[in-house]
């Protein structure tokens, strides 16, 4: 029998991540993702599956970021019950950012019912945080480069992939084809991830292509991040930065933390950390060692350089202080979370500046922030964009184009086919296109929906 793959998201996108792995009547779902961005990608979370969850025989969990596991408690609460394996790091993750999910999700739909901006009467949640933590038993945490069997007959092995803590690239075998899923790969050079690893030999390759059009480029990101707080210390301002609550917002702290250390910007300048799921995420790093570059000094003064805002009232009360400041608040592309209300509140002000960190997908508010425009749909009204926008060329924790070439380059074979997935539809292209010229490997871009072939 034929071993098939249908690409159920981050098919020409670079969100809602999901591989189902089909071999007779047995399936295995590679990494189970939340669509984000523009409203038509949104609405496919609530599209159902093509397969009831019930027929889903286990899921593989690449990483913890959202647009790779933010479907789980969905596709728990519509009657998956198997398994789903994945490194500790990121089950430790998913402990976090999967019940935050639901919470946040809970609360915009309450604000949104409030004040009577939505189009549904009344605004109802995806899933609410119950349904996450009720997802988080199915988790079976598995070290890497160990051999699991997920169902008979089927086998996997974990890779570390860099990127953030826990992310893996996934070997997956059945019916002797080998497929590999790079996941998200992280930069040989990362401040705080290690390389990635030399990918193992397969048959079938699926690899990312977020930067699949582009070299990062050679600029430190403390450097830079240190030209824009140097400016906006001296004019009195407030910083407010939307950040990746993995990831991204620990490099930031770290970048900080240095950038106070060699003088380089105000030694006092208060720096807050208003997302609860970003604080219990960076307590993570010293439980982690060895994950990461961070000495355990490094990693102990994550949460102790910065000011952890946890409740709510404390993050009200930003709003009253005056600046110099700086606010790293989740989400990293200013779709949710309390980010929101700061930028309505900040982003109006000519002394303010928004520091964007990393790739902002199409759709999102970061993106249209990128794109330089002066306002900005805030919970159903339009906010005025005054504020100086910053986007750091530096901050991202995707391996580019030319870091995504070497890794392929690296397999022990070339693979039958490589399958060009996560990516929009210029850089999946544009990396496809190298990839058979200067590799002549086969590649292609898969569309939504699409099976192929292992």
């Amino acid at each position: 029998m034929s071993v098939n793959i249908t690409f159920l998201g981050a098919a020409n996108t670079v969100t809602g991540s999901k591989y189902m792995v089909q071999h007779g009547d047995e399936r295995v779902l590679v990494d189970c993702g939340l669509f984000q961005g523009y409203k038509q990608l949104r609405l496919r979370n609530r599209t159902p599956l093509p397969v009831p969850p019930d027929r889903i025989g286990a899921v593989i969990l690449t990483h913890a970021h959202l647009d790779h596991s933010g479907y789980l408690p969905l596709l728990a609460k519509e009657g998956f019950e198997g398994k789903v394996y994945a490194s500790t790091g990121t089950r430790d993750l998913c402990k976090i950012l999967l019940p935050d999910s639901g919470h946040i999700q809970e609360e915009d739909a309450l604000f949104a019912n409030r004040h009577e901006f939505s189009k549904h009467n009344p605004a109802l949640p995806l899933y609410t945080r119950k349904d996450a933590l009720d997802c988080l038993p199915l988790i079976k945490a598995v070290d890497l480069h160990k051999t699991y069997q997920p169902l008979p007959g089927w086998k996997f092995t974990l890779f570390s992939a860099g990127h953030i803590l826990g992310a893996c690239s996934v070997l997956l075998e059945v019916a002797g084809r080998r497929i590999l899923f790079s996941g998200d790969l992280g930069r040989p050079n990362d401040m705080l991830m290690n390389p990635p690893e030399t990918p193992p030999a397969a048959d079938t390759v699926l690899i990312e292509s977020t930067y699949g059009n582009r070299e990062h480029p050679h600029e430190d990101i403390t450097r830079e991040l240190g030209v824009a707080l140097k400016r906006l210390a001296a004019r009195g301002g407030i910083a407010v930065v939307p950040v990746f609550a993995v990831g991204r917002a620990q490099a930031l702290i770290h970048a900080i933390a240095q950038l106070k250390l060699d003088g380089s910007i105000p030694k006092h300048l208060p720096v807050f950390l208003d997302s609860p799921m970003a604080v219990h995420t960076t307590a993570l790093f010293e439980k982690h060692m060895g994950e990461h570059r961070l000495n355990k000094a490094q990693a102990h003064a994550l949460t102790h350089s910065v000011t952890m805002v946890n409740s709510t009232d404390e993050s009200k009360a930003l709003a009253s202080r005056h600046g110099p400041m700086v606010i790293l608040s989740a989400s990293g592309m200013a779709t949710g979370g309390r980010v929101l209300h700061h930028l309505a509140h900040h982003a109006g002000k000519h002394q303010n500046m928004v520091i964007l960190t990393g790739y902002q997908a199409p759709g999102t508010r970061g993106a249209t922030l990128a794109a330089g425009a002066r306002s900005l749909r805030i919970h159903g009204r339009d906010v005025e964009v005054n504020a100086e926008v910053v986007q750091l060329e530096s901050a991202s924790a995707h391996a580019d184009a030319d870091q995504l070439l070497d890794w392929l380059r690296a397999l022990p074979q070339a693979p039958r086919q490589v399958y060009v997935v996560h990516g929009e539809a210029e850089a999946a292209d544009t990396l496809r296109s190298r990839i058979e010229r200067e590799l002549k490997m086969r590649a292609m871009v898969p569309e939504h929906g699409s099976v192929w072939p292992c």
